[in-house]
């Protein structure tokens, strides 16, 4: 199978090219601040790594966060920007989704270990800044291998989603997994075998982005010569 990459900035800047579930290289950048400036290394590193070249990809899969709007626009018009220069299809994934196939395979290899349900979910989170944070619920793979999602993307301050959790009385398994790109890579694989990979590759903002469009000055007093 040739390789498809990913590129995720939802959280650092994460690059990885990954063909039939083999992760043949992996370039992360865990700066949180510095995505323009990491993604072009980023890129160029990985194929190193993997001695392939672009026109060798099958498509391109973009990490559509949750994340602010700042970081997570960078690796999507990244993404953009590549597959239109090597004429390959670009895909979207959730990143949250990502997180979830990464913990919830660690789960299913550790035998011995409580594994996620519809009544003990697994829960990820990711910074949202401003105090709050990204939330999502998945009760386990499906028989594809696929994160089953219950509830989000969402956003929420801490104390919140704890409430939240008390009321529906959920009390959920915790990941601190990192996302990244060769989980965002291995998940599309599998979401193209049973034609549920998605074309959209829209940024999870989950709230407006803080730079917004000025109001329109407002004329006070008379126009001179009126």
């Amino acid at each position: 199978m040739s390789p498809f990459l990913a590129i995720d900035t939802s959280a650092g800047t994460s690059v990885a090219l990954v063909a039939g579930g083999t992760v043949l290289a992996e370039v992360n950048y865990e700066d949180r601040m510095g995505h323009s400036e990491s993604i072009g290394t980023a890129l160029a590193e990985v194929f190193a790594k993997a001695d392939i070249t672009p026109a060798r990809i099958t498509a391109v899969i973009a990490g559509r966060g949750p994340a602010p709007f700042t970081g997570l626009r960078v690796g999507i018009a990244a993404a953009i920007a590549f597959a239109e220069g090597v004429a390959r299809p670009i895909f979207g994934v959730v990143s949250h989704d990502a997180i979830a196939l990464a913990a919830l395979e660690a789960q299913a290899s550790a035998a011995s270990s409580a594994q996620a349900s519809a009544e003990t979910p697994l829960l990820v989170t990711s910074d949202a800044r401003r105090s709050e944070v990204y939330w999502s619920l998945y009760s386990g793979l499906d028989h594809h291998g696929v994160p089953v999602r219950l509830d989000g993307p969402n956003v929420a301050k801490p104390a919140d989603l704890e409430t939240l959790l008390s009321e529906r009385g959920l009390n959920p398994m915790r990941t601190d997994q990192p996302v990244s790109a060769s989980h965002l890579a291995r998940l599309a694989e599998k979401l193209i075998l049973v034609g549920l990979l998605d074309t959209d590759v829209s940024a999870l903002y989950l709230r407006a982005p803080d730079a917004v469009a000025p109001k329109p000055q407002v004329r006070l007093g008379r126009v001179a010569g009126a």
